[in-house]
């Protein structure tokens, strides 16, 4: 008996030996990596040849401008802006008596969400289901076949744009940057290496659509609360991310998270100033910024605040008073704001006003000279080119002349501020997209083969 206890004994002890010298067990698994870009940009560029502009009057896109100047570009990329002589190798267009400019952005667009024919079945751009909604992608829902991307390119001069959700929600999902070509998907269109946007919306709309269903937000009290609810569980969740814990994906809260890492820019509908500054002070609550403030009403109540803080004001130059919070506007207000240092920006909202950003940057610049502020027509022209590029976070690739970049060039029969003025020929990426005297050379979408008036630009 004595034995057999022994030898339970000596048992015991090897046990717990083994116990005490075995390794510890292994770390809990780790997050596996997230796939951020899970629908990448397939764009390629239309072939194109070099050419050369000359005897042209150039706006550079900065602010600079050149007259009888020389443009050079060729495999896509603009290669020398000046006024030396074309070099052998070249197509040489003439443009004498004309202007070249950077292709024009647009940094709020709803082509493709909102597409033409304007009926129900294409109405795509707001996921009006919850106030929260950073879930949703706005190219899931751009159709590449939107006649107005084309008038947008002939009519309008544009070669960039974002499409962004609508503004019914705080939250409204992600934006997507586009460059202006046709392709058969969506992806076809992707501007590659822009950074994903999250719209978000304050004031009127949230509290209109979600009060009118007795739900939060009905006040803009409401709106707040919601907005630092929502960031505080992102930021708890960006916390669990870096520590490397596995988590169940969540798209709504990987979107916020992407926003609180620095990598989605933050496009805020917002009209009065007030919010504008509650804005400001939320995003330094939790540690985000914001890229641009989008229609900005009364952003000439707090340009100062705007330039202190680095945020462009995507704004109209007079579309105002079809809402309260649109009511307390001045026609001055983007010449004011880019007096004041800021980053100042005409924006269309609208698949009419896109073909016609110059003229709206004309009137704009005309109102503050007639107010004093003497701007020149060339630096106006960075609201239409360098500031959208920094809006988007694109300005090392595009929005003005400088080699190396995207030769994204508009041709213009005459002075692009003035009403009689209309594209000659526009380049995207050194191809000729559009040219004013070659049919062939009026883009067309796939729904608008066959139909009555094909082609027409109109």
């Amino acid at each position: 008996m004595k034995l057999v206890f022994a030898a339970v004994l000596a048992g015991l002890a090897v046990t717990g030996c083994t116990k005490a010298e075995s390794k510890p067990k292994a770390e809990a698994s780790k997050a596996p990596p997230v796939n951020k870009n899970p629908y990448p940009s397939t764009y390629k560029a239309y072939p194109g040849q070099p050419t050369a502009i000359t005897n042209v009057t150039i706006y550079d896109g900065e602010g600079g401008r050149i007259e009888r100047g020389t443009l050079l570009f060729r495999d896509g990329k603009v290669e020398r802006v000046g006024t030396e002589a074309a070099p052998e190798g070249y197509a040489v267009i003439d443009g004498t008596g004309k202007w070249a400019t950077p292709g024009i952005i647009d940094v709020h667009s709803h082509l493709g969400n909102y597409p033409s024919p304007g009926v129900d079945a294409h109405s795509d751009g707001n996921e009006a289901t919850s106030p929260v909604r950073a879930e949703v992608w706005a190219e899931h829902s751009v159709w590449p076949q939107d006649p107005g991307f084309s008038r947008a390119l002939a009519n309008g001069g544009v070669t960039t744009l974002q499409v962004l959700p609508g503004s019914a929600n705080l939250f409204g999902g992600r934006s997507v940057t586009l460059k202006n070509v046709y392709a058969r998907t969506a992806q076809g269109m992707k501007f590659p290496g822009a950074p994903y946007g999250l719209k978000m919306a304050c004031g009127e709309n949230p509290k209109r659509v979600y009060g009118g269903r007795n739900q939060m937000p009905a006040t803009r009290v409401g709106n707040m609360a919601l907005n630092r609810q929502t960031w505080i569980r992102a930021a708890d969740y960006k916390r669990k991310l870096d520590k490397g814990e596995v988590v169940l994906r969540d798209l709504q809260l990987e979107t916020l998270a992407g926003v609180l890492a620095g990598e989605i820019l933050v496009h805020n509908h917002c009209y009065r100033a007030d919010e504008m500054a509650q804005v400001i002070d939320m995003a330094k609550e939790f540690g985000y910024t914001v890229s641009t403030f989008h229609h900005a009403v009364e952003a000439y109540k707090v340009a100062d605040l705007l330039a202190a803080n680095k945020i462009c004001a995507a704004m109209w130059s007079d579309w105002w008073g079809f809402k309260m919070e649109s009511y307390d506007a001045v026609n001055e207000n983007i010449p004011l704001v880019h007096a004041a240092g800021g980053c100042a920006i005409t924006h269309s909202d609208d698949s009419g006003g896109i073909q016609r950003l110059y003229q709206e940057t004309a009137k704009a610049l005309a109102d503050g000279r007639r107010m004093g502020l003497q701007i020149s027509d060339e630096v106006a022209w960075t609201w239409l080119a360098i500031n959208p590029a920094k809006a988007l976070g694109i300005e090392a690739l595009t929005g003005s002349f400088k080699a190396g970049k995207m030769a994204d060039v508009v041709l213009w029969n005459g002075n692009p501020l003035s009403v009689y003025t209309r594209p000659d020929k526009v380049w995207i990426d050194g191809a000729l997209m559009f040219d004013a005297a070659d049919p062939r050379k009026r883009p067309v979408s796939d729904f608008e083969l066959g139909q009555p008036g094909e082609g027409d630009v109109k």
